[in-house]
């Protein structure tokens, strides 16, 4: 018994320890929403000499969206003579070609890159690294095939990233345009606001880090050339280029009023498959980094690393454990006689988790009591899915050896500009 006592203690312990580490992120990433909304009024009255850019949008059967997606990026503002349009057609099956060829006929910013037979197939990755090779401008933006940015977002981003010689890169932020189609899309835009407001606006303030996402960010061409592209065998493939943009002595800056819209998974199939490959993803990119860790430039990138191995494994154990330990107790099976408050513990951890996520959708107006009650709701819910996310990686990963392929998530029909008012 004193065993499992000690299991729970500790269990309790490293709970409250990622709980209140998030609740720092929470208030430096108010702390960053504040200073970032007052250097957007400062950005919006300055005149910048922007350099030439040209975005990356990879595209495999992509014909739902792809036709909304190029109009959004026709719209933004971006100096006349210097912007490109890329989209990267890797084998679609569907109209995506022919869509694409049709506004590359009507505007010349617009170009189709086909993918040559043999040489595609490989995912977003081995996409980017080939498209990048038919690029001369000096930035390079990149954009899912799903996402309709703000006229200004490109404006804000490439401004950053020219102001700063220590940024290596600068990202925007992401929202969910079908945030009110189901249970689903309202848990998951709750999840994106949350994660962007404190691990990437946290992490920025506090550790001048910050994770490149799959959509919405620029890049000096430059850069990305003397790194060699993306990694194709990552499956999160820009959390793995982030890494060696830091290691090289650059930063990556998070930037929120630089904003596109996506679309998220409706199904929860779809939701899980997106997930397991986002925890593969980044089991590879720690695999891969572990042993350099100590060698690590960039000290806070050593913590920055190891927070995510602790919220990855350590975290995860924990809950499992007081979750089991939990179940039995409540049905009488063991007995956790450890002197303690504990019960008043589990429901202050609880306020401490409702209190930062209400924080951090605040950002963006989201802290309504229909928000307040699905929070409450994802604690128990949607929270718990990851176990089965992470122990079905697990399997895939070590038991099954499944090989490395990308999935690309199920694209809908949509009104882009019925968003976020709904």
């Amino acid at each position: 018994m004193f065993i499992l006592e000690t299991i729970f203690l500790i269990s309790v312990i490293l709970i409250w320890f990622m709980i209140g580490y998030q609740f720092i992120f929470s208030l430096f990433g108010y702390i960053n929403f504040i200073r970032s909304m007052k250097e957007k009024q400062k950005v919006d009255q300055m005149h910048f000499e922007l350099p030439t850019c040209t975005i990356l949008i990879p595209a495999h059967n992509e014909a739902v969206v792809i036709g909304n997606t190029i109009e959004a990026m026709l719209n933004l503002e971006y100096p006349e003579g210097k912007l490109k349009i890329m989209v990267i057609n890797d084998g679609s099956k569907d109209q995506t070609k022919e869509i694409i060829e049709r506004y590359a006929r009507k505007d010349s910013r617009v170009v189709l890159y086909n993918i040559p037979v043999g040489m595609g197939g490989k995912g977003k990755s081995r996409a980017l690294n080939l498209g990048i090779q038919q690029v001369d401008s000096e930035v390079i933006a990149v954009y899912d095939a799903d996402n309709t940015p703000d006229p200004k977002a490109l404006h804000y981003l490439v401004a950053s990233l020219v102001s700063d010689k220590e940024l290596g890169g600068v990202i925007g932020k992401f929202r969910t345009v079908n945030k009110n189609r189901n249970l689903l899309t309202r848990f998951i835009n709750i999840e994106t606001l949350s994660f962007q407001s404190m691990l990437q606006a946290g992490r920025w303030q506090l550790h001048k880090i910050a994770t490149l996402p799959g959509t919405n960010f620029v890049m000096w061409k430059w850069l990305i050339d003397e790194l060699n592209g993306w990694d194709e065998e990552a499956l999160t493939e820009d959390a793995e280029l982030s890494i060696r943009i830091y290691e090289l002595g650059y930063k990556i800056k998070f930037l929120p009023y630089a904003i596109t819209y996506e679309q998220e998974p409706e199904k929860w199939s779809v939701w899980i498959k997106q997930r397991v490959r986002w925890v593969r993803g980044n089991n590879y990119v720690l695999a891969k980094f572990l042993k350099e860790i100590p060698n690590f430039k960039n000290k806070r990138l050593r913590f920055d690393l190891l927070y995510t191995l602790a919220v990855y494994y350590i975290f995860f154990v924990a809950v499992v454990i007081s979750d089991i330990l939990f179940i039995l107790s409540l049905f009488n099976v063991i007995h956790i006689s450890l002197p303690g408050p504990y019960s008043a513990v589990w429901i202050i951890a609880i306020g401490l988790f409702m209190v930062e996520i209400m924080l951090a959708i605040s950002f963006d107006h989201e802290d309504n009591w229909k928000n307040f009650g699905l929070v409450l709701i994802m604690y128990f819910t949607y929270c718990q899915l990851w176990i089965w996310v992470m122990l079905k990686a697990f399997y895939l990963e070590n038991i099954k050896k499944a090989a490395h392929v990308w999935d690309k998530t199920v694209r809908f029909e949509v009104q882009p500009n019925k968003i976020v008012n709904e």
